[in-house]
């Protein structure tokens, strides 16, 4: 019975293969389709700013502000444009032409002279992030600037404490090093889902599922032969996600390949199995693939941590975040990226993947039955 058993599920995995041979659309999923979505998530998301249009108001201008305004213009972060009224820079910023205002005013030297020499900053709120990032930027310019003028005089440091920040796991302060381990994760989320649940879906259109339930061939075999063709094309896809990280991209992968491997396997386990929990229901590739993408995908993107923080959601949010396979996955995938193989993250979290891996195959299996209806 066992030897019958196994070559049953020998035959059902070479059909399979010979099937994905035949029909490239599981390849595009399971290759092209994360390679796309990385490069346009990859580039097209950042929480950089970078050339910010600033507005430069200087109203005496002399060699004071000329030093200051200087800083902006040699700045990676901003493309100043000068104006030569306050008004005139509001319009601009009206006109979405300019997201700040820097205003010098015409006592600016004379009150710099003083020792307090205020500086005006108008800011676009309409994207708060970006406006705390200015912020934060045109602050460190003029701090930057005020003590480069004291060690020029010869006069003691004008704020009795000195801060020299360390960045710990992100030193080059990239959005994009946080971004991407997280993105693989979502990519996958999407990926490992669509695989077994339009590919079943499929099946059941071209009326070839009718066909196995009519054979020996037991409902675990069927499951079994679905999963393992597609875990290896999953595995393929996010061995090539994580290449195009390291080497596109460039972000530091610190962590050990071992870990990354067996970390990628459960959260790939737990994927397919939340696409053949899919299949069971959906039978048509349309309802499929929207399935996919409403249940798995999008709260992937919201609720996984990937861009926004858990921590900064409230509690009736934070609380539907625990079923979310992704969510564990990007911590691990961030952690290995910039940290390293720091256990007391990496274990808990792969726990928690190995149990959603055996909850959705469960499921899948207890769902799934051997009949036309």
């Amino acid at each position: 019975m066992i030897a019958g058993s196994i070559g049953r599920l020998r035959g059902m995995l070479r059909k399979e293969f010979l099937q994905i041979g035949r029909d490239p659309s599981s390849i595009a999923i399971a290759f092209l389709l994360p390679a796309v979505l990385l490069l346009i998530f990859g580039y097209g998301v950042s929480l950089d700013a970078r050339n910010v249009p600033l507005a430069l108001v200087v109203e005496a201008p002399d060699a004071n502000t000329q030093a200051f305004t200087a800083q902006f213009e040699h700045s990676r972060f901003f493309r100043p444009r000068y104006f030569q009224s306050i008004q005139q820079a509001d319009r601009a910023m009206i006109a979405r032409q300019v997201e700040g205002i820097v205003w010098l005013r015409a006592d600016f030297s004379r009150q710099l002279q003083a020792g307090a020499a205020p500086i005006g900053v108008i800011l676009n709120g309409v994207d708060a992030n970006d406006a705390r990032i200015i912020t934060g930027y045109v602050q460190q310019i003029w701090a930057n600037w005020i003590a480069a003028r004291a060690r020029a005089a010869g006069s003691p440091n004008p704020t009795p404490v000195s801060v020299e920040p360390r960045i710990w796991f992100n030193p080059a302060v990239r959005s994009r090093d946080y971004l991407v381990p997280g993105l693989i994760a979502i990519i996958m989320t999407l990926t490992g889902s669509l695989l077994t649940a339009m590919v079943i879906a499929r099946e059941w259109e071209r009326g070839t599922m009718e066909a196995l339930m009519v054979t020996r061939v037991s409902i675990v075999e069927i499951l079994i032969a679905k999963l393992i063709p597609y875990f290896i094309l999953g595995m393929g896809g996010m061995a090539g996600s994580v290449a195009m990280a390291v080497w596109l991209f460039g972000v530091p992968l610190h962590g050990s390949i071992a870990v990354l491997a067996a970390a990628s396997a459960l959260f790939m386990l737990a994927a397919l199995g939340t696409g053949l929990l899919i299949s069971s229901f959906a039978r048509n590739q349309f309802v499929a693939g929207q399935v996919a993408i409403i249940t798995a995908f999008l709260p992937a993107f919201i609720l996984s941590g990937f861009l926004f923080d858990i921590g900064s959601m409230p509690v009736a949010v934070q609380i539907p975040t625990h079923i979310i396979a992704a969510r564990y996955f990007v911590a691990i995938l961030q952690t290995l990226f910039l940290a390293g193989d720091v256990w007391t993250v990496i274990l808990p979290n792969m726990a928690a993947l190995a149990a959603m891996a055996v909850f959705f195959l469960g499921a899948a299996r207890s769902i799934a039955r051997k009949r036309l209806d």
